[in-house]
This record gives C-alpha cells, sequence and structure tokens, in this order.
C-alpha cells in the first residue's frame, strides 16, 4: 500500500511529461516544451547581454588607452623634443663603407682635371710666369689640401654639423658684406679676398657649402610648417634673398643662380607648398630677368642670340671656344695640341676649360666628362632617397644639386646652350677656393653614404617540384 502511494507520483509526473500519440509512440508534453523554451530563451538573451557588455567594456578600453597615449604625446613638449634629438645627435652610430662609385667619379674628375690644367695653363704659364708649370703646381697644392679636406668631412658624422650651421652662417654673411668694400676686383667683380700675393679666398664659394648646412637644418626644424606661408615661403625667402643679394652685388650672377638652384630643390624636396613655390619661382624668375638685361649682361644675352656677331668683342669667347669644340672633331686634336689655349681663348684653364678638352680630346672626351656628371646626379640623388632622416636626404639634394647645376651651367655657357656667364668646372677648373670647398662637399656626401638603408632583398619563393612519388622545394 505504501509502496503504491509512493510510487504515485512518479507515474503522474511521467504522465505529465510524456503523452502519446495516435500511434502510440510516447512525446513530449507541450507544457514541459514551452518551459524549456523560455529557460532557453533567457539563456540565450543573458549570452547576448553579456557579449554586449564586453564589446561595451573593450571599447571603453580602446577610447582609455587612446586618451593615455595622447596625453603622453601631450605630456612631450616641444623643447623635450629638441633635448631628445640633440641627444639622438651625440649617440654613437656604426658608419658603414663609403659609396665607392661617387668616390671613383670625384677621383676620376680630379685626375682629369690636374692633367687638362697642366694642358691648358702651360702656354699662359710659360708667357706670364717663366714656368709653364706654375699653374699647375698651385692646382696640385689645392687639390691636395681639397682631399685632406674630404678626409675631414668624411670622418665627421653630419649631424654633427647641425650644431655650427648657423656659426657658419654668422662668418659667411659679414664675409659677404666685407669683399664688397675690400675685395680684389678682377674684370668688374668683386668676389676675392686677398691675404698677400699668394693667398685668395672667394667667400661666396664657401656660402655654397654653409647655405646649404643652415638650410638643411632649418627645414628639417621646419617640419609641416615648410608648407605654410607665413611660417615656411616667407622666411625662405627673406633668408635666400640676403644671400643672393649681397651675391648679386658682387656682379657674380652665376654663382647666384647656383645658389637659388639648390636652395630651391631643398625646399621643394622638404614639402613645399606647390602653388607657393611656383610663386616664388616666379619672383625669382622676374628678379634675374632684370639683372640679366641690366648693364654688359645685356649684351651678353644679345651675343648668346647671335654668336657669331661681335666675335671680336662681346662674343669674343663664345666664340673662340666654339671654334675650339668643333676643330676638336670626333677624338681631338690630342693631348696638349690645343691651338686656341695659345692666347685665342680667353681663360682656357678656368672657366673656358671644357673647350679645350673638346679641342684635344674630341667629342669622346667631352662626352665622357658629361656622363661623369651625370652619374654624380645619379649617386647623389640615390643617396638622398636611401638616407633615413630628413636633414641627411635635404644636405644630400642640396650639394648634389649645387655640384651637377654649376657644372650644367659651365658646359652650357661654353656651348652656346645658355647666355655666358663665368662659373668654374668643378673638380676641373683651376681655382683654390671652389676646388676645396667641393671636395669637402663631396666628404660630406660620402660620410652621407655610411648611414643609408639598403633596400631590403626580395623574398625567395619557394616552389615543390614533383619528381617521382617525391616533392622537392626548389627557389626562384
Amino acid at each position: 500500500m505504501t509502496r503504491d502511494v509512493r510510487r504515485q507520483p512518479n507515474k503522474e509526473r511521467q504522465q505529465r511529461s510524456n503523452v502519446r500519440d495516435p500511434s502510440g509512440s510516447y512525446v513530449r508534453s507541450p507544457a514541459l516544451q514551452s518551459a524549456e523554451e523560455r529557460r532557453s530563451s533567457v539563456a540565450q538573451g543573458t549570452k547576448s547581454r553579456k557579449g554586449n557588455y564586453s564589446q561595451v567594456e573593450r571599447q571603453e578600453k580602446t577610447a582609455q588607452e587612446t586618451k593615455q597615449r595622447a596625453a603622453t604625446v601631450q605630456a612631450i613638449t616641444e623643447e623635450e623634443q629638441e633635448k631628445l634629438a640633440t641627444l639622438e645627435m651625440r649617440l654613437p652610430r656604426v658608419a658603414g663603407k663609403v659609396d665607392a662609385w661617387l668616390l671613383i667619379i670625384v677621383l676620376t674628375l680630379l685626375c682629369i682635371g690636374i692633367v687638362t690644367v697642366y694642358s691648358a695653363s702651360a702656354f699662359q704659364g710659360a708667357r706670364d710666369q717663366g714656368d709653364a708649370s706654375y699653374y699647375f703646381q698651385r692646382e696640385l697644392m689645392w687639390t691636395i689640401l681639397g682631399i685632406v679636406a674630404m678626409l675631414l668631412t668624411l670622418r665627421v658624422d653630419y649631424r654633427q654639423w647641425r650644431r655650427f650651421s648657423l656659426v657658419g652662417m654668422l662668418i659667411i654673411l659679414p664675409l659677404l658684406v666685407i669683399v664688397l668694400k675690400f675685395g680684389v676686383n678682377v674684370y668688374g667683380a668683386s668676389r676675392w679676398l686677398s691675404l698677400g700675393s699668394f693667398f685668395s679666398f672667394e667667400p661666396s664659394e664657401l656660402t655654397k657649402l654653409v647655405l646649404a648646412l643652415y638650410i638643411a637644418d632649418w627645414l628639417a626644424r621646419k617640419g609641416d610648417q615648410v608648407g605654410t606661408f607665413l611660417y615656411g615661403l616667407v622666411p625662405f625667402i627673406i633668408l635666400v634673398g640676403i644671400v643672393l643679394g649681397l651675391v648679386l652685388l658682387e656682379n657674380d650672377l652665376g654663382t647666384a643662380i647656383i645658389i637659388a638652384g639648390f636652395a630651391t630643390a631643398m625646399f621643394f624636396t622638404a614639402g613645399a607648398n606647390i602653388t607657393q613655390f611656383l610663386l616664388a619661382m616666379a619672383c625669382g624668375g622676374l628678379i634675374f630677368l632684370k639683372e640679366a638685361f641690366s648693364s654688359y649682361r645685356f649684351y651678353r644675352v644679345a651675343g648668346f642670340m647671335n654668336p657669331f656677331k661681335d666675335v671680336t668683342s662681346i662674343n669674343l669667347q663664345l666664340y673662340q671656344a666654339l671654334l675650339a669644340l668643333g676643330s676638336g672633331g670626333w677624338f681631338g686634336l690630342g693631348l696638349g695640341n690645343s691651338r686656341q689655349k695659345t692666347g685665342y681663348l680667353p681663360f682656357p684653364y678656368t672657366d673656358s676649360i671644357f673647350p679645350i678638352i673638346g679641342e684635344e680630346l674630341g667629342f669622346v672626351g667631352s662626352a665622357v666628362i658629361v656622363m661623369l656628371f651625370l652619374f654624380l646626379a645619379f649617386r647623389g640623388f640615390r643617396l638622398a632617397r636611401r638616407t633615413p632622416d630628413l636633414y641627411g636626404a635635404l644636405l644630400a639634394t642640396g650639394i648634389t644639386t649645387w655640384l651637377v647645376l654649376q657644372a650644367m651651367i659651365n658646359i652650357g655657357a661654353n656651348t652656346g646652350t645658355i647666355p655666358y656667364t663665368g662659373v668654374p668646372l668643378p673638380f676641373i677648373s683651376f681655382g683654390g677656393s671652389s676646388l676645396v670647398v667641393s671636395l669637402a662637399a663631396v666628404g660630406v656626401l660620402l660620410n652621407i653614404s655610411r648611414y643609408i638603408q639598403e633596400p631590403e632583398a626580395p623574398a625567395l619563393s619557394l616552389r615543390k617540384k614533383r619528381v617521382g612519388s617525391r616533392y622537392i622545394t626548389s627557389t626562384q
């Protein structure tokens, strides 16, 4: 009796849980099924709410981390950033190898220059100084000093020049003023400061290197402000304009064009606004046109339009230069056999040395010189592209543009491609100031090449090749 009573609830529970269908099989009770569905829906809702809560928590955590990073960035002031930059410059770096191709190009140009100076100056040295090797000996001395300067700048980390660029500007600007008052006037241009009869110095040549160092530092510090009108373009025009004004007062239009050229290239590389850049170019072009059509420069422009007119006066140098190039033919008259250097062509070993090369070595020799400078441009701009910091990239751009543009102006003037203006051919023309400063600039370029970032080697692609029943991995 008791057992039947105790078993009764179980039977009733079983009856509530299982209901027979018409076929006789047991099915789940609708009441129990609805209760289970309610429990599962509640569980799913709880999980979804937990998922939403976790997603909201992740978003809040991300926002808090972003705020913390922003606060950290804002906590570093400009003064602290400058201190970090100064500390970074003082840290030693592991230097690599120099750009061997760039060094070979410069040394090749130097060797050609020494030989050509001796050939082009022998007649005038014997006539004026009583020694055919007089100018050759001086050029050899300047070459040795220039190589020493190149080795010194090669050993100094180029970042260290940022400390002295402002001091250099404070030294060079007074020199540009002093040369206007106390400089030696030669052929209407007051460019040289003379210390006795043996040593003379041209401040405008040193200005190129010092200005390149300073502009690179100034633009690197400006950052994004370079593209603005008030903080980028206006200070740049004032800075470069002061230097150009002093150089133009020396009646040295060629050097002014070179300075304006490499400064503009550096400004554009630093991120100048293209509209403002074109506006500055237009204003600079108007100033140079005004200078080109004033005083004796107007006659040079007129002579450029008709180089075979007035060949005994204003066009004398250009006409004799074209004669020298034309008489050289394909392979030249032979080294030392130039006729134009014997009193016909003015300045055969300085500004007009390229026509002597064309006369003695022919078109082939002239083409070699042009190719060497094109290769120099390629290596220099390649360094600028691979330099890891903005200062080094701007400095490499400025120095390369300066050397290549100066070569273009000299060759273009002597071939009648542009109106005549007197600038030396880098590494080849006779001249101490130009040679020493140019080699010092090359030393800076070579030092930059020791810290460039080489592009990563492309990854090897692996391919499996089936040989019989095996797969062999091969590289491509």
